[in-house]
């Protein structure tokens, strides 16, 4: 196959190449949060191709402050706006050159929480962690569980907690046991453990109690996001007891 090109600047140390054009939502100084895709350093508005009758999506989909009722149109319809996008892009004729507002600069732009988080779950799935954490806080000969590669592991998450990039993070308190004291005192936790992970957005619902196959998992998953989980230390060997 062919490789793809673009007419669109986009430099070599680039994330946002021709084959990666992530959604999002964005907003600048005289555009409301909105829907857009990335490419090099560039976003494409696309409540602008919608408005020109580019894409086969109403626009009204396309300025709101989430991407949630969007992928509610399903996968086929926000692949197709994707490869659509991805084709006007590598197009010599492309109706993009005639449509001066379609594309914002990334670094005029302000970035947002791209989707409303109803529920959030955090899988305990990485074996090196879990056998870490295991050595802290059980016998360091049986750190892992018998039962931990038979099952997900998974827990919920405040979800009301998760924000956009360059946010600032608050550390949690709680009640700490300094060493040598035998009353716990209120403070900020001294101790903050962070992980980089990988987030799955689901996009399909499911009916209450309904299991969805591993071969049917794409049906729901609609994107992948980066995700970093912040979280205080809970340490018994110094006391710090912060939740």
């Amino acid at each position: 196959m062919k490789p793809l090109t673009t007419w669109v600047q986009v430099p070599h140390h680039s994330d946002f190449s021709i084959y990666n054009l992530p959604y999002g939502i964005f907003s600048t100084d005289d555009k409301s949060p909105r829907a857009g895709i990335a490419i090099g350093e560039q976003i494409v508005d696309l409540s602008v191709l919608a408005k020109a009758d580019l894409l086969q999506v109403e626009e009204h989909y396309f300025l709101k402050d989430s991407l949630s009722d969007f992928i509610a149109l399903g996968k086929p319809i926000t692949n197709k706006v994707r490869l659509d996008v991805q084709r006007f892009l590598t197009l010599g004729d492309s109706p993009l050159k005639s449509l001066p507002d379609a594309f914002v600069p990334q670094n005029k732009a302000t970035m947002h929480l791209p989707v409303q988080i109803g529920d959030y779950t955090d899988f305990y799935s990485s074996l090196e962690h879990a056998t870490n954490v295991g050595k802290m806080f059980r016998d360091p000969e049986n750190a892992l569980l018998p039962n931990w590669k038979h099952l997900p592991v998974g827990y919920h998450g405040r979800a009301s907690s998760i924000v956009v990039s360059g946010t600032e993070i608050h550390r949690p308190k709680g009640q700490v046991l300094p060493r040598g004291e035998e009353t716990p005192i209120f403070k900020a936790s001294g101790r903050l453990d962070f992980e980089l992970e990988m987030a799955f957005i689901v996009g399909k619902k499911t009916e209450l109690g309904e299991s969805i196959p591993v071969d049917k998992a794409s049906d729901y998953i609609f994107g992948m996001v980066l995700f970093n989980d912040w979280s205080a230390e809970r340490h018994p060997r110094n006391g710090n007891m912060c939740l």
